[in-house]
């Protein structure tokens, strides 16, 4: 509420204006203290470093975006390490297939140079050719000396003369020599057939090391082709002689294929 005041002589003649009545202000409005606590607040806020607030705001702003940019850079950084490690281990990976396929080859190139494609494949077939010779030769004079024999028996039979049976008796022997010689063939036989075994050996060793390189025999069956006879006819039933522990057919197996 506004209040009149008397207006001194010495107001009226410094301001050289005519007497009139002036408005002051009432108890109740603000103070000159405040209004001086204000301005300095006010000062103070503006003069803070870096601005006013509303430079406090736009940097709160920029932290914001920068954790936000800093926060995508460590999610990136970290799929760019998972996708480095997936790489390391692929190349661990692949350097087992190399080393694999260069064992391999090596395994390859000894068989090659050693066995199929050198001297040794040709001994063998060298070896085993002498085998079929051998036996044939040999089963050829044994069968030539038990004839004779057979004969030489029964001429025995029918002679009187000492002389003659003497004579018959020496034939007889000399034929029981000829079969002991050529029974011979047995011996050269087996060592013919053990150097065949060695180098079948061989081959077998370095066959199976390949398997073992690509992860042992199991693994290798998954990939094999499954074998198909393609025999027709009578070669059906050629197969040979079964070895002892592969069983032979009975007399009543063979009785039931005739029944």
């Amino acid at each position: 509420m506004a209040v009149q005041r008397k207006r001194f002589r010495i107001e009226e003649t410094s301001l050289g204006v005519a007497p009139e009545q002036f408005l002051v202000e009432s108890e109740n409005a603000p103070k000159h203290s405040e209004i001086m606590s204000e301005l300095r607040a006010i000062r103070e806020q503006m003069a803070m470093p870096n601005g006013n607030v509303a430079h406090n705001v736009v940097t709160g702003e920029l932290a914001a975006s920068n954790e936000r940019q800093i926060a995508e850079a460590n999610a990136l950084l970290e799929s760019y390490r998972a996708q480095i490690e997936q790489c390391e281990k692929l190349k661990v990976e692949l350097d087992l297939i190399h080393d694999a396929i260069s064992r391999t080859k090596r395994e390859i190139a000894v068989l090659h140079g050693k066995s199929f494609d050198g001297d040794e494949m040709a001994k063998v077939n060298g070896e085993l050719g002498a085998v079929v010779g051998g036996t044939e030769e040999a089963t050829q004079l044994i069968l030539e000396a038990a004839e004779a024999i057979d004969q030489a028996a029964s001429a025995l039979t029918k002679v009187n003369s000492p002389d003659q049976q003497k004579l018959i008796s020496e034939e007889i022997q000399e034929r029981v020599i000829s079969i002991f010689e050529a029974c011979n063939f047995q011996d050269l036989t087996g060592q013919r057939i053990s150097k065949v075994m060695t180098t079948m050996k061989f081959i077998e060793n370095h066959i199976t090391a390949m398997m073992d390189i690509w992860g042992g025999v199991d693994a290798i069956k998954a990939h094999a082709p499954p074998i198909v006879d393609t025999r027709e006819g009578d070669d059906k039933l050629l197969n040979g002689p079964k070895l002892d522990d592969e069983g032979h057919a009975s007399q009543d197996d063979i009785d039931a294929l005739f029944n």
